[in-house]
C-alpha cells in the first residue's frame, strides 16, 4: 500500500499598524487557520470610510467564505473542479464585499468614494487560491526565493506592462499610488484569482503597500526565515524605519 502523504499543515501571524505619518488606521486584517483564509485589506476614503471598508469586506468575504466552504467539497486532492468551484467562492465573497460597499456609500454620502484593496488567499486541500483587488501583494518564498504572485492593478503597473514608462521612470512618478481596481467603488469589480500549489517549507507573506513599497523582494527570504510573529514584526519594523509614510499590514503563512 502506498504510503499517504499527512495534509500540510498551515499557520499564520498577522500585524499592523498605523505608521509614523497617519493619524487612523485604515488597514485590516484576517487570519483564520482553521477555515484557511488569510485577507488584508488597505481601506481607503475620508470621514472614518477607509477603515469601515476595510473591516466590513473582511467581515463580508469570511462570511461567505465560511458558509461557501461548509457546502463543498474542496479537501483532498486538486483537481479542475475544485480548482474552478474555489475561484468561484473567493471571487463570489469578493464581489459580495463589492455590492455591500457600493450600497452603504449609496446610503451614506458621508461615505461616499469609499473603497479598499483586497489581498485574500484561501486554502483548499494543499492547494491555495488568491483573489486580487488593488494594490496590497502576497509573495511566496520557496528555497530561498521569493516571488510576487499577484498583480498590482495600478496605473504604474498598466503602464509599464504596455511598455510606455520604464523602471526607473515608475521609481519616481508622482502616480505612483493611483490604483486603477478597488472594492466598493462600483456595484462591480474584476477579480484576478488564481491557484498554487503549496509545498512543504512554503512561506507566503499578504501585505499592504505601506510595506511593500518600502521592501525588495531579495530582502525578503531572509526576513521571512525569522520566522511566525518575529518576521511579522521584522517587517513593521522596517516599513516604519525607512518613513512609515502609509499603515503597514503583514501577514505570514507558514506551510508545515
Amino acid at each position: 500500500m502506498p504510503v499517504v502523504a499527512p495534509p500540510y499543515i498551515m499557520r499564520s501571524y498577522g500585524g499592523t499598524d498605523i505608521g509614523r505619518r497617519r493619524s487612523v488606521n485604515e488597514d485590516a486584517y484576517l487570519c483564520d487557520d482553521e477555515l484557511g483564509l488569510w485577507v488584508v485589506a488597505d481601506g481607503m476614503g475620508g470621514h472614518a470610510a477607509g477603515e469601515v471598508a476595510s473591516q466590513e469586506s473582511i467581515d463580508t468575504i469570511h462570511g461567505m467564505v465560511k458558509r461557501g466552504k461548509a457546502t463543498l467539497s474542496l479537501d483532498g486532492p486538486q483537481t479542475e473542479e475544485k480548482a474552478r468551484a474555489a475561484c468561484r467562492l473567493l471571487e463570489g465573497a469578493v464581489q459580495a464585499a463589492t455590492y455591500i460597499l457600493f450600497a452603504m456609500a449609496e446610503l451614506d454620502r458621508g461615505k461616499a468614494g469609499m473603497g479598499t484593496t483586497i489581498s485574500a488567499m484561501m486554502r483548499f486541500g494543499d492547494s491555495v487560491v488568491l483573489g486580487q483587488v488593488g494594490d496590497s501583494r502576497i509573495y511566496r518564498v520557496r528555497t530561498g526565493d521569493a516571488l510576487q504572485l499577484t498583480e498590482d492593478h495600478t496605473l504604474i503597473a498598466w503602464q509599464l506592462k504596455q511598455g510606455l514608462i520604464t523602471p526607473d521612470q515608475a521609481r519616481v512618478s508622482k502616480q505612483r499610488n493611483v490604483i486603477t481596481r478597488a472594492v466598493g467603488s462600483r456595484d462591480y469589480v474584476q477579480v484576478d484569482t488564481s491557484v498554487w500549489e503549496a509545498g512543504l517549507g512554503d512561506r507566503y507573506m499578504l501585505c499592504s503597500d505601506g510595506l511593500h513599497g518600502y521592501l525588495k523582494p531579495e530582502e525578503i527570504p531572509d526576513m521571512m526565515a525569522e520566522g511566525g510573529h518575529f518576521a511579522v514584526e521584522k517587517f513593521i519594523q522596517l516599513a516604519n524605519a525607512r518613513g512609515g509614510k502609509d499603515n503597514i499590514t503583514a501577514v505570514v503563512v507558514e506551510v508545515s
